[in-house]
């Protein structure tokens, strides 16, 4: 039986492993299936779009709130006032990790 991804918790990384090789991603991928993987498999990437700035706003901070929890953190950009861009990788890797799927994730389910 297979845990989904919103189930786990993310595992403290320092480096030391090396990053998800594609055969790896395609195993993850489904279970977020909105979330695109660069080029490079090196961060998956979403966008979202809010009807209003405060509306961004909040759903900035919730995933904030997630990535606290989480202890690993995306970088995120509001932008055009409604807009926010996601990318998610884990930085002491300098690729992909379970821990990049995990958050978004939980980050769908906002």
């Amino acid at each position: 039986m297979n845990i989904h991804l919103t189930d786990k918790k993310c595992v403290a990384c320092e480096g030391g492993i090396p990053p998800l090789t594609e055969a790896e991603i395609s195993t993850f991928k489904p279970q977020v299936p909105a979330w695109r993987v660069s080029s490079d498999t090196k961060s998956i990437l979403r966008e979202f779009v809010f009807k209003d700035f405060k509306e961004a706003l909040a759903f900035v901070n919730k995933v904030g709130a997630i990535a606290e929890e989480e202890g690993h953190h995306p970088d995120i950009k509001l932008f055009e006032y409604k807009n926010v861009s996601i990318s998610l990788w884990t930085h002491a890797i300098g690729g992909l990790s379970e821990n990049d799927f995990i958050v978004a994730a939980k980050i769908d389910l906002l």
